[in-house]
């Protein structure tokens, strides 16, 4: 006894009670515990450090330097199936097995599809991609819900405003015109055209008339246009009925035919304004109910959280679109979508189209691209040549001068997206 504790002074063995009140060592009894600690090192099995009482001491064995490998299949098995190593007999050698030192990739575990990889493995894996969804989340823009606001109010319609402007949606391509109806007009031309909206445009702001008289008005002319054909003569008969028209249908007080006949310097009496009257809605099956831009304007602009000289500088856009020919290709919609994501990058000059934007107008920005472009070539040439009524409208401190703005030129440059 003396001799084992001067040989090993620190260590402690664990005692049995034996009969007689004394006390006697115990060899073995924990080691079975102890190898349930252990059994997920990575190391060789030891021998026990001491034989028994009375026997020399056998030296133990030096653990393995704990080696940082791949977890592969084999070793996973390895290591979840390894039992708990018993005492080996006096003078034999534990086996140690070899690690290998190159191992294949193809060995590797798929951490996903292997239940047997260890748990440390699995809740690394499973963090990581918490993380990822996480920065997914943050970096999403999301879609605001821009009637929230107004769900107290009976005249925003919350309740169906969706369905409206779905309706809307379906029904715009009955106020499309073919692009190239002049084509069978005999004796018009575009230019002749582009003469009759401008001076329509002048027109509608002298009496100051509202903004859906002039939209419902150019789209009248186009419409009539479209299925009948019209002498040169008669032009302007055809944009002041047309005008007279939209100011009984949106107007509350609306001009008399005789002021429309004065306007038009005399050039027609007031039995010619009410024959084309009846003639024009006739061929219009009497429809005048179709949306216009300015139907999709306001919505567009609602949803692209505008302020006051992003409004006037869209409307600006959209007036200017209303004398050219080339622009009645789009339908109105696009129209408003295109002079909304124009207006807003003009002020902040930089491309701006939230995905907002994009829920509510259903168009992203590759279907724009086209007619912003237009768009920022026509403010380019805003007042200059004849046909100046736009530019001198928005010129005025009533339209906040948004004439004078300068064009996005940027936009040029852009490129449809992949």
């Amino acid at each position: 006894m003396a001799g084992l504790k001067e040989n090993n002074p620190d260590v402690i063995r664990p005692k049995t009670q034996v009969a007689g009140g004394g006390m006697k060592l115990g060899y073995g009894q924990n080691r079975r515990a102890l190898s349930e600690i252990n059994k997920n090192i990575v190391c060789a099995p030891t021998s026990y450090p001491y034989g028994l009482q009375g026997k020399k001491p056998i030296p133990a064995k030096k653990p393995l330097v704990p080696v940082r490998r791949p977890v592969t299949r084999a070793f996973s098995t390895q290591v979840t199936t390894n039992k708990p190593s018993l005492p080996l007999p006096e003078g034999k050698k534990p086996k140690i097995e070899k690690i290998p030192d190159q191992i294949e990739n193809e060995d590797l575990i798929d951490v996903e599809d292997d239940f047997n990889a260890p748990m440390f493995v699995q809740h690394t894996e499973s963090m990581l991609d918490e993380i990822d969804k996480m920065d997914e989340d943050i970096y999403e823009e999301p879609v605001l819900d821009i009637d929230e606001a107004d769900k107290d109010d009976p005249l925003a319609v919350v309740e169906y405003i969706d369905e409206l402007y779905a309706h809307y949606k379906e029904q715009e391509i009955l106020s499309c015109v073919s692009p190239t109806y002049l084509s069978q007009q005999h004796d018009i031309t575009d230019r002749m055209r582009a003469i009759l909206i401008d001076w329509l445009i002048e027109v509608h702001y002298k009496f100051e008339l509202m903004e859906e008289t002039l939209y419902l008005t150019v789209n009248l002319v186009d419409r009539f246009l479209a299925r009948r054909s019209v002498t040169r003569k008669n032009l302007q008969l055809v944009g002041i009925t047309s005008m007279l028209l939209a100011c009984k249908y949106e107007e509350v007080s609306v001009p008399i035919v005789d002021d429309f006949v004065v306007i038009s310097d005399k050039a027609y009496t007031r039995q010619e304004v009410l024959d084309m009257e009846k003639e024009m809605m006739n061929t219009l099956e009497f429809n005048l109910s179709l949306p216009t831009s300015l139907v999709f304007m306001k919505r567009f602009l609602k949803a692209a959280r505008s302020y006051k000289e992003m409004e006037l500088l869209a409307f600006y856009l959209i007036d200017l679109c209303l004398v050219e020919y080339e622009m009645v290709k789009f339908p109105p919609s696009l129209l408003a979508a295109a002079a909304v994501f124009t207006a807003e990058s003009t002020l902040k000059r930089s491309t701006q189209w939230t995905k907002t934007s994009e829920h509510y107008s259903q168009y992203s920005q590759n279907h724009l691209l086209e007619c912003a472009k237009l768009m920022v070539g026509l403010h380019q040439k805003a007042g200059t040549g004849r046909l100046v009524a736009v530019f001198k409208k928005y010129s005025t401190s009533k339209y906040g001068h948004v004439a004078r703005t300068q064009p996005a030129n940027f936009m040029l440059e852009l490129r449809f997206w992949d």
